[in-house]
């Protein structure tokens, strides 16, 4: 079963793939959708504290205007102290357990969004250094032109000749062609075939890495254990207690501060507040403990997907079922198939179609497919066998030369 055909269509929603066309739906998941809800919030929490009141003080009644105005921008800023009702207020030089993050709540939010999206930013900028554009390939596929049939085989030998130019680069490097090829750290790289594979597997875990450790991370800026909130609210729900009073979030306060009055007479106030803004904080960061929870386990999940379509059997599998799907492959094409696979096309090949087909659907994922095997026999294998929907082979034409894709 495909994890990703869990998703919405054949790969995932149209909404997301007329972005862009190198991301499958973990990518998206955690650089578009996540960070946009975190902008959103971050947002929606901007407004409810530059508009209106974010904090208003309970003051005694010898204040005037000003001064109750003077003890809410105080207290707001220079930060509350939560206490339960039954709690006596501690002593004048005695700690106070203060409340600092009311006011960086919008900011926290847009650092989390930018870490969501940094691993896609990553993987964007080295993906592109592979030699073969993913996103151009699918974007052409997925255009009217592909539909054309007079233009549909211009574009099907032109995507399959830029293909074959980066595989004949990196089995140049390798060796194929009568060179021996230069080896890198761990037998990973562009020219051992899996560089873009083992880039994709890397910014999963990036994802995952990221989306567990902003729980850790909001642990650290709310000053309380955010990392079982989740599960101390569920807990809250089941035994039917009131989970709003447990302190996380506290919606009325007491500030301390002191005036000076007459020279040398300082008197000092402890006034109750009231904060409105973190009836949405509340809110806000409990959808964000389980969201959190559910992009680590779906990206988790495809990390493994990814990892078990890169299989080898998986692999042969994959391509023979596509070949199957055209008619192209025949019982005694089964040795050259497998040479196909882990020869020719290495892992980052077979990784590139995997994406492509997650970015587009199956039928043209087979032609394409199947274009690719019937120029692979005749270019290297000598065996000049045309599709039967083509009466002309793979050749350059002067319309193809102006294209561009970069390789």
């Amino acid at each position: 079963m495909d994890f990703f055909a869990l998703f919405g269509g054949q790969h995932g929603s149209s909404l997301w793939k007329k972005l862009r066309f190198d991301d499958d739906f973990c990518d998206y998941l955690n650089s578009r959708y996540t960070a946009l809800i975190l902008l959103t919030m971050a947002v929606l929490v901007s407004a409810r504290q530059y508009v209106g009141d974010p904090i208003n003080c309970w003051t005694p009644n010898e204040f005037n205007d000003q001064w109750i105005k003077y003890t809410d921008d105080y207290c707001w800023l220079q930060n509350s102290y939560f206490l339960p009702f039954n709690e006596n207020i501690p002593e004048v030089d005695a700690p106070r357990p203060l409340i600092a993050y009311y006011q960086w709540v919008p900011f926290i939010l847009l650092l989390q969004a930018f870490l969501f999206y940094l691993p896609t930013v990553v993987w964007r900028l080295l993906s592109d250094t592979a030699g073969v554009n993913i996103h151009s390939m699918t974007k052409m596929i997925n255009s009217k032109d592909y539909l054309n049939p007079e233009k549909r085989s211009t574009t099907v030998k032109f995507l399959v000749r830029n293909m074959d130019k980066y595989f004949t680069i990196k089995n140049h490097f390798n060796g194929k062609h009568g060179k021996k090829g230069t080896s890198t750290c761990c037998f990973i790289g562009k020219r051992h075939g899996n560089f873009l594979a083992v880039l994709n597997l890397v910014c999963k875990v990036l994802y995952v890495t990221n989306a567990v450790g902003q729980i850790f991370l909001l642990n650290a800026f709310l000053g309380t254990a955010f990392h079982v909130y989740g599960f101390d609210v569920i807990d809250d729900f089941i035994h039917n207690r009131d989970w709003t009073v447990n302190g996380r979030f506290p919606r009325v306060t007491l500030c301390d501060f002191k005036v000076r009055r007459l020279g040398h007479n300082v008197q000092r106030y402890t006034v109750q507040c009231v904060l409105p803004v973190n009836m949405f904080n509340e809110k806000i960061f409990m959808f964000l403990w389980f969201w959190f929870v559910i992009v680590s386990a779906a990206t988790t999940l495809g990390f493994f997907a990814w990892l078990s379509d890169l299989l080898p059997s998986r692999r042969r599998h994959f391509i023979r079922k596509h070949l199957k799907v055209t008619g192209s492959l025949s019982p005694a094409d089964a040795d050259l198939c497998n040479e196909f696979v882990h020869d020719y096309l290495y892992l980052d090949g077979v990784f590139t179609l995997r994406l492509i087909g997650r970015n587009s659907n199956t039928i043209i994922l087979a032609e394409f497919i199947s274009q690719l095997w019937y120029y692979y026999r005749k270019k290297y294998k000598g065996i000049p066998l045309i599709p039967k929907d083509s009466d002309e082979e793979l050749e350059e034409t002067e319309n193809d030369k102006k294209e561009s894709l970069t390789v």
